[in-house]
């Protein structure tokens, strides 16, 4: 996802309360704009969060084991040489240690959209209550906040608090105001194919991310419902932010028509698939 400033549709999102109904187990995020789209973002259960936190704490596990070694390499007797160490050395080692952990959330969560590796493989992604991206303040709030969910030991306080709320969020979601989402497989077929247009070739633009492609899919499946003028209005703005690449002349002749804004539109996507 992108940067808070990029979004130009998270300004003015409204998230409705999660529900459950028999045709959808899972809880959802439900994200609407002025423009009508809607969004509906499924929510992260407590297994996808628990594989998702293995695969980090494995790397960061592996990670510490490679700087013992190298430390080892200096160090002849690595315990004895902590045991040397003031106590308030100790500490700030200790906490250094803290630190070091918070930061590759923390920092993976803003750089990389809301994922961290763990929860890049597993396809999930953390964002805000009303279904924008999040933010520094955001990510770090809630990676402080895993001192406390780790209580008493393996993450016990923060199971128990995802396993009682509807959202599946730990203290430090529900104190920093995110949720995490799963991103699912996006069948292109369902959207009712226009006829053939001379649209200019979609594979000469950047790649979409997650984010982009689905405002373009939301957009394509509400776009014979909308008002022509609110649909004219909402295909120019995706055009402009999908296709920034567009010269003059191709860009008029993407949006001389809803049918050759919206072909463009569904190629741009189909090139991520």
């Amino acid at each position: 996802m992108h940067g808070d400033g990029a979004s130009w549709m998270a300004r003015a999102y409204a998230v409705r309360p999660a529900r459950m109904t028999p045709s959808a187990p899972a809880p959802h995020v439900d994200v609407a704009t002025p423009e009508r789209v809607a969004l509906s973002l499924p929510v992260a259960g407590i297994g996808y969060r628990c594989l998702a936190w293995l695969v980090d704490a494995s790397l960061l596990f592996f990670f510490w084991v490679a700087l013992y070694f190298v430390i080892t390499l200096l160090v002849s007797d690595v315990l004895g040489a902590f045991q040397a160490l003031s106590g308030l050395t100790q500490t700030l080692l200790a906490v250094g240690l803290f630190a070091t952990q918070w930061l590759y959330w923390t920092l993976a969560e803003v750089f990389f959209h809301g994922q961290t590796p763990g929860k890049r493989v597993l396809r999930i992604r953390v964002v805000r209550e009303d279904g924008s991206p999040v933010g520094f303040f955001e990510s770090a709030v809630r990676n402080l906040c895993r001192a406390v969910d780790f209580l008493p030991v393996l993450y016990a306080t923060g199971c128990i608090t995802m396993l009682l709320d509807s959202r599946h969020r730990r203290l430090g979601d529900m104190l920093a105001g995110t949720v995490l989402v799963r991103e699912e497989a996006i069948d292109l077929d369902k959207y009712t194919q226009a006829p053939a247009v001379d649209a200019p070739d979609a594979g000469a633009h950047r790649p979409l991310d997650a984010e982009d492609v689905e405002l373009v899919l939301a957009f394509l499946s509400r776009a014979p419902g909308l008002e022509p003028e609110v649909r004219r209005r909402l295909g120019a703005r995706l055009v402009d932010r999908v296709g920034a690449s567009l010269t003059d002349e191709e860009r008029a002749r993407v949006l001389q028509s809803p049918e050759a804004t919206e072909a463009f539109l569904r190629t741009r996507a189909k090139a991520v698939h």
